[in-house]
């Protein structure tokens, strides 16, 4: 090692060759990495979707999601499966096991799937993917006074245009509704003609055809033959024939029935756009796009298309990402910028100008250098890894003060600068080898922490290592280059001069602090804690347990996620299932009411600041409500039925108005009137959602078993202080009608398969074709007309056309049977599942306490009561239990490798332990801190605490290091002690009180966008302050314990 530091000391214009080398590299970079708001989550997770129209719930699971979970039962690599059975359509989700090629096994799914052939007639081919995650970027509100055909044929065009901007490469409409043709044929028209819906099937099916006839061959080339009378509109289909005779008369399809072209009615959705009738065209980011350049093209283009429209019309930049990236862009750039200059500041106090100076340009070496590993490492810029360079802020500059403190103090005493810069700088590389080697490792447990979102844990240590390793490269080459070469010579300008000699004043006096406190304070209380080893133990032991006691008396509340504001309020209303569209629509009225009357209230309170933007409302889907609910632990949320409305009001961005989204929505859900017949009305005011903090799933065989576990459960979960909202997914859907057949029905030869299928397509429909009209598919559907579908009398009165020819009405062959269906069927693992919900007030209890008194005094007695009932914690608990098991099982498996590092350069198997008996401490620390800021602990304080570990122990390692050097000079035990630690105090005391304020501006801020990375800065800095203070007099007592005491190496 020191004859690269003497090659680089001697080659100066090397060094600053390399310096610009990265600096250049790093920044060219920058513009071409990818941008988001939040990384992308890599799900192992496949989806098997089946569409069996007209199908319950409960023929879905029976003929679908069975049939599925058995054939995947016992394939290798899968960790769970549960399925959902939906009005219509099954969904079955495996959930694969950590490290499997997600690619490989949705082969093999894709496989046994198709291997099923047991399927009913009318199943359509199921679909097998893997669930990634989208990136949308902004959305665009096509909106105005237009009808149905109108704004779709609008916003298809708008979307082209959208499509054929360079930067874009996907988007897609959200109410892309499906076309058809209905063809309504009523039961007159059918006697009347003698005739039935397969007969006039298979006439558009003759008529209706487009189909390649082969090709002629001739002289000139060939000439392809096609047969094509394909109908497109109502009109094509109004002209075939559907009855001839032999005097030519023709009876036409458009005689004998009502053709529409239209809109299917199996999807009954509604968008509204501040008051217009709207719908929306969702711009997504691809690859390696850059989210400000696709929003920048999208809002320049929304700009230019509002100029063409008429004035009845218009598009609007709605759910802008971009706008979240950019503002948390610059609040963390802000922050860094702050951190760096108290860093800058700190260090100019303790060190000389130019040593300052040198030490502090390590920063941005070392953050350039980290952006050029981001494209190899497949990382983005998104607030996760911008953060990260502000936790590292102060830590990167740790091994260069140590290197920089070190040749510093060899010029002091004589040296030449050259050879002072090389023996200083050689004398510590091995300790700071080793100390940042222990802090990429300590780093190293978030790599692979299991869960939904274990993944996006992975950049905090990708870019600390990334980071951390150019820090290394540049203190111990480029730092001392510069360091040797550089003269302490008096600027010649007199202003710079007086300046200089002013700030050397500030620094003697400040230097002279430090040298007093470590005289008159540090080395006596250090002499004493020597001198009584043991107390300082105990006394420190102490302390350690106290902490222990006050993190499991729940003192110190643990939310999983802290929840995040948005700039998005969002109201939703919900109805019981089956609820028709018209029961609904009432309720969202009231919604659109009572915003109204909140943005006049805000334009009395806040006059001349417009705090409403815009505002969304939808009937049958809650695009936004689904969107901001998708959060750890709750990734699959989907929120859509004819009894959902939602309406989602755009505010102006949280900095730039006078109040918050929380006291918006309190406002909102004041002028909210009591509705009768509701099932749930919520307001939501948070950017996304960890799931509830109680998710209990109840799963078993016997439904009857379940039913009442699930009630037990809630009437012990109301029981708890502070938990509220206590409810189910266990939704009785619409009512259903079984079909029996009669006795008599065998005399007239009609089967259960003829009633029912002629059933179906008078009342679900008979699909008779599927073309391609332009970028949508058309559907030919024949029915009965609406009025003739509409109460049970009309099924009753049905005719069933019977082989002999004759019509029999349903209610002569066949009983009807009334009863109530499931709105939709969970399973997991081969069993019905149940969720059972809750919120919890975390001012009065959290759900990590009401969840670990249910498990032990209540879920047991349920389950004992209920011997088929199993359960399991879904959600929040579940991602949080598989977050930490694991953060904890790699956490300890780190400690040991940094054991083994440190034992490599101690060569001794006990000196390690006195190195890490710092780091409960760190704990300590950031236990205070979060009592101090008035927080609650949660998964992002631990991964400080993981973080501070490795910042914990290179302080004690130097401390270390520099004990054995005294005793290898032939000192006592207690003489190397208490010579090191006055020694090393400055050093030491710098690289804490760096990552300390570094961090300052962070902790302090107030912006929302910053909220939830707190925690993790509040672990790693007042840990970092409070443990260099044990360490300064634990380190030293224990190292001499070890030696003295224990080993009792003095004396040998």
């Amino acid at each position: 090692m020191e004859k690269i530091i003497r090659w680089f000391v001697k080659n100066k214009v090397v060094a600053n060759l390399l310096m610009m080398l990265i600096i250049i590299t790093g920044a060219t970079t920058i513009p071409m990495l990818k941008m988001e708001v939040f990384p992308e989550i890599d799900l192992n997770i496949i989806n098997v979707s089946t569409v069996y129209p007209g199908a319950t719930p409960s023929d879905i699971e029976e003929a679908i999601c069975i049939k599925i979970e058995e054939r995947l039962q016992g394939l290798e690599g899968v960790k769970r499966i549960t399925s959902t059975s939906s009005e219509n359509v099954g969904s079955v989700r495996i959930e694969l096991l950590q490290g499997e090629d997600i690619n490989d096994m949705l082969d093999r799914v894709k496989a046994e799937v198709d291997a099923i052939d047991s399927f009913p007639e009318n199943v359509e081919k199921p679909i097998c993917k893997k669930i990634v995650g989208s990136n949308p970027v902004i959305s665009v509100a096509v909106h105005g006074d237009l009808d149905d055909n109108i704004l779709n044929k609008l916003t298809e065009d708008i979307k082209d245009e959208i499509d054929a901007l360079t930067e874009i490469t996907f988007s897609t409409i959200v109410a892309d509704l499906e076309t058809e043709i209905a063809i309504d044929i009523d039961e007159a028209s059918l006697r009347k003609y003698d005739l039935s819906f397969q007969q006039i099937a298979q006439s558009i099916q003759q008529w209706s055809i487009n189909m390649p006839s082969g090709s002629i061959k001739t002289s000139d080339g060939e000439i392809l033959i096609r047969s094509n009378s394909q109908g497109y509109t109502a009109y094509d289909f109004a002209k075939i024939p559907i009855i001839t005779d032999s005097n030519g008369a023709i009876v036409f399809l458009g005689d004998i029935s009502s053709i529409r072209d239209t809109f299917s009615d199996q999807f009954e959705l509604d968008f509204f756009f501040n008051g217009d009738k709207a719908n929306l065209i969702t711009v997504f980011r691809v690859g390696n796009q850059n989210a400000l350049d696709v929003s920048k093209a999208v809002r320049n283009y929304v700009d230019s298309k509002n100029k063409d429209l008429p004035k009845s019309v218009s598009v609007t930049a709605w759910d802008d990402e971009a706008r979240i990236l950019s503002s948390r862009i610059e609040t963390i750039v802000r922050n860094a910028r702050q951190g760096l200059i108290l860093v800058i500041l700190v260090l100019a106090l303790f060190l000389k100008p130019k040593l300052a100076f040198w030490v502090s340009l390590g920063i941005p070496i070392s953050f350039m250098g980290g952006f050029w590993l981001f494209a190899p490492l497949n990382l983005s810029i998104n607030m996760l890894s911008l953060f990260t360079f502000i936790l590292v802020l102060g830590i990167v500059v740790d091994d260069a003060i140590v290197v920089g403190e070190n040749i510093a103090l060899f010029r002091e005493r004589g040296m030449d600068p050259i050879e002072a810069a090389v023996k200083g700088a050689f004398q510590v590389s091995k300790p700071v080898f080793f100390a940042v080697l222990t802090t990429m490792v300590t780093f190293a447990p978030m790599l692979s922490v299991e869960g939904e979102i274990g993944s996006i844990w992975r950049i905090f240590p990708l870019v600390v290592i990334s980071v951390l390793i150019w820090s290394l490269i540049e203190s111990l080459t480029i730092l001392p280059a510069h360091l040797a070469h550089s003269v302490d010579n008096e600027p010649r300008n007199r202003v710079l001069l007086l300046i200089s000699k002013r700030w050397q004043k500030i620094q003697n006096k400040i230097v002279s602090a430090l040298k007093h406190v470590i005289t008159y304070y540090y080395k006596p209380l250090l002499i004493k804690a020597v001198d009584s080893p043991f107390s300082t133990l105990s006394f420190s032991a102490g302390i350690f347990v106290l902490t222990i006691g006050v993190m499991l008396s729940g003192f110190l509340k643990f939310s999983f996620f802290p929840a995040v504001e948005d700039d998005l309020a969002i109201a939703t209303i919900e109805y019981p299932s089956g609820t028709p569209l018209e029961i609904t629509e009432e309720g969202f009225k009231y919604l659109e009411q009572a915003a109204s009357l909140l943005e006049k209230d805000l334009e009395q309170e806040f006059p001349g600041q417009k705090i409403i933007k815009n505002r969304l409302s939808t009937i049958g889907y809650l695009p936004m409500l689904t969107k901001t609910s998708r959060g750890p632990g709750n990734l699959n949320a989907l929120f859509a039925g004819p009894n959902m409305a939602e309406v989602a009001i755009e505010l102006a961005p949280s900095e730039k108005r006078m109040i918050s989204t929380e006291d918006v929505v309190r406002k909102w859900r004041g002028f909210m009137p009591t509705l009768p017949g509701v099932k749930e009305l919520s307001f939501k005011s948070d950017l996304f959602s960890a799931g509830d903090p109680i998710n209990i799933q109840l799963s078993s065989k016997y439904m009857d078993d379940l039913i009442q576990a699930k009630n037990e459960l809630k009437y012990q979960l109301l029981r708890f202080p502070g938990v509220f909202d206590v409810a189910d997914n266990y939704n009785v859907g619409k009512e259903e009608i079984s079909i029996n057949l009669l006795p008599a029905a065998k005399n007239y030869g009609v089967s259960m398969m003829m009633v029912a299928s002629q059933v179906r397509q008078a009342f679900y429909g008979l699909e008779v074709q599927t073309v391609q009209r332009g970028r949508n598919e058309l559907k030919i559907i024949l029915k009965y007309p609406k009025d003739q579908r509409s109460s049970i009398s009309h099924l009753e009165n049905m005719m069933i056309l019977a082989p002999n020819g004759s019509t029999i009405p349903v209610r002569q062959v066949a009983q009807l049977e009334i009863g109530e269906g499931l709105s939709s069927i969970e399973r997991k693992d081969r069993k019905r599942a149940i969720n059972v919900t809750a919120d919890v007030d975390l001012s009065i209890s959290n759900g990590n306490e009401v969840i670990a008194s249910i498990t032990k005094n209540i879920l047991p007695t349920i389950l004992k009561k209920y011997n088929s009932v199993n359960y399991s914690l879904e959600g929040e608990q579940q991602e949080q239990g598989e977050n930490l098991k694991s953060l904890g099982k790699n956490f300890l498996l780190a400690m040991i490798v940094v054991y083994m590092l440190l034992a490599i350069p101690f060569k001794s198997y006990f000196q390690p332990l006195v190195v890490m008996s710092s780091i409960p401490f760190g704990i300590t620390g950031a236990v205070v801190g979060h009592i101090l800021m008035g927080m609650n602990l949660s998964v992002l304080s631990m991964m400080g605490i993981v973080a501070l570990t490795g910042v914990v122990v290179n302080d004690s390692l130097v401390m270390v290091d520099f004990i054995n050097r005294y005793r290898d000079e032939g000192n006592t035990i207690r003489e190397a002690v208490l010579e090191a630690g006055p020694r090393r105090f400055r050093p030491i005391f710098l690289t804490s009180l760096t990552t300390f304020v570094g961090l300052i501006p962070l902790i302090l801020e107030k912006s929302t966008q910053a909220k939830f990375m707190i925690p993790m800065a509040v672990s790693l800095s007042f840990g970092v302050l409070f443990a260099t203070a044990i360490t300064l007099l634990l380190v030293p007592v224990s190292y001499l314990t070890l030696e003295k005491y224990i080993l009792k190496t003095e004396d040998k």
